[in-house]
């Protein structure tokens, strides 16, 4: 039962007084504090797991509890949520998995992690999602780490239908106390394709994985600096960095996408490969474009699966990046002839972008071409290489068969290896 005298506001302002996150839980954080209990002085990693209309998440609390401990103190927050447009049937089902949680949390008493159980209040329609269950659950954290003044503290990304490897938590520990500029990590990920029984579903799912490799590769490929896969089960970022940030945002969905590809304006992002986190591969409802509704309109006939982004896309771009440092010591009258040479693709993009002024701009404020290629690839972002893609799709390029993309794309690393 909760104190009647407690006053969770003026508790966490006096715990986070001068804190790290002091301007940012003034400025940023939606609701009040959620969680009475202090947090450890010893607390150093929280797990965030967005819970809407879940039956599945006990599993993934089993798997938590089957992991190594970390040396530091662990909290696991879980964000039961829903829309105030939700359905009677979602508003009971989510009743029924905060009293499965807290019975949990009664029968494993001394689990090597504290479990807090957070009900938000119904969602307004116009920012109900995971963005908005995913930043209240992370903005809860910050207060955490807020209230011992802890920026070094490490949020942890989870969803309710994944499961992870046993030693998950020591390497998300290991992998921070082994690279400390580091903002945050992504973590490696292979949905559960073993569980279906349909054949077309798990092929479905197969190609889905084979593209997020491809894109990402292909990114990396073009030497764009920030290509990183953005899965919002499986990312980890440190405290100090997500309050420099901003936060995570409330888009209803995409929103790891957007925060983490952000979150590289602040720092590197570095890639855990020696532990693994397993998202269900089950179609969802949950939200309105990604997996769940890409596999939806797989299994009702469209092919769209077995296509992607055309190679040569990514191989033109290529050609800008590696013209960086010529364009750096080039006056602004041998800029155009520069570009001038580019293939047609890019150029035309480059020309709708006014990207001579652009480029006009980051010269005139780089000392250093280490600045300038900062400061280009802060303009020429991953979400502007999306636009260019968009752009060049279907107008110069056809979309391409995609095991044939990721031949090509082997193949040109393999002679780009081998020239270096």
């Amino acid at each position: 039962m909760k104190n009647p005298d407690f006053c969770p506001d003026f508790f966490y302002f006096y715990l986070s007084y001068m804190s790290f996150a002091d301007r940012y839980i003034n400025r940023n954080i939606i609701y009040p504090p959620f969680i009475e209990e202090a947090p450890a002085s010893t607390l150093g990693m929280v797990v965030v797991i967005p819970c809407y209309d879940e039956p599945e998440i006990l599993n993934t609390l089993e798997a938590l509890k089957a992991c190594q401990p970390p040396s530091c103190q662990l909290e696991v927050l879980v964000v039961i949520n829903h829309s105030e447009l939700s359905s009677p049937k979602i508003i009971a089902q989510n009743e029924q998995t905060a009293q499965q949680l807290h019975d949990w949390k009664k029968e494993n008493a001394s689990c090597f992690f504290q479990l807090h159980v957070i009900q938000a209040p119904p969602f307004r329609k116009k920012h109900a999602g995971a963005g908005l269950a995913r930043k209240t659950g992370m903005d809860e954290a910050i207060r955490r780490f807020a209230a011992i003044d802890f920026p070094d503290g490490v949020l942890v990304s989870l969803d309710a239908d994944t499961t992870v490897d046993q030693n998950y938590f020591c390497e998300l520990e290991q992998h921070f106390q082994s690279f400390p500029k580091q903002v945050g990590t992504t973590i490696r990920f292979k949905h559960r394709t073993e569980e279906l029984d349909d054949e077309r579903h798990r092929q479905g799912m197969d190609l889905y994985e084979d593209y997020l490799h491809y894109y990402k590769q292909a990114m990396a490929y073009t030497g764009f600096p920030h290509a990183i896969y953005t899965i919002g089960s499986a990312f980890a970022v440190r405290a100090l960095p997500y309050v420099k940030q901003g936060g995570m945002n409330r888009k209803q969905a995409g929103e790891d996408f957007y925060f983490l590809h952000k979150l590289t304006q602040v720092g590197e992002i570095g890639e855990i490969t020696t532990t693994c986190v397993y998202p269900s591969a089950r179609i969802s409802h949950r939200v309105p474009f990604g997996t769940g509704p890409v596999l939806k309109k797989w299994l009702e006939g469209e092919e769209t699966l077995r296509e992607t982004y055309n190679f040569q896309a990514f191989d033109d771009l290529k050609q800008l990046f590696d013209l960086l440092e010529e364009l750096y010591q080039s006056s602004s009258e041998d800029c155009p002839g520069l570009l001038v040479k580019l293939p047609g693709a890019v150029k035309s993009f480059l020309q709708a972008d006014d990207f001579e002024a652009i480029l006009l701009e980051i010269k005139e404020n780089s000392a250093r071409f280490d600045s300038f290629q900062k400061r280009f690839f802060l303009n020429f972002n991953a979400f502007k290489i999306l636009k260019y893609l968009n752009f060049v799709h279907p107008a110069f390029f056809e979309m391409q068969e995609l095991g044939e993309a990721i031949q090509l794309l082997a193949a040109h690393d393999q002679a780009k290896t081998a020239k270096s």
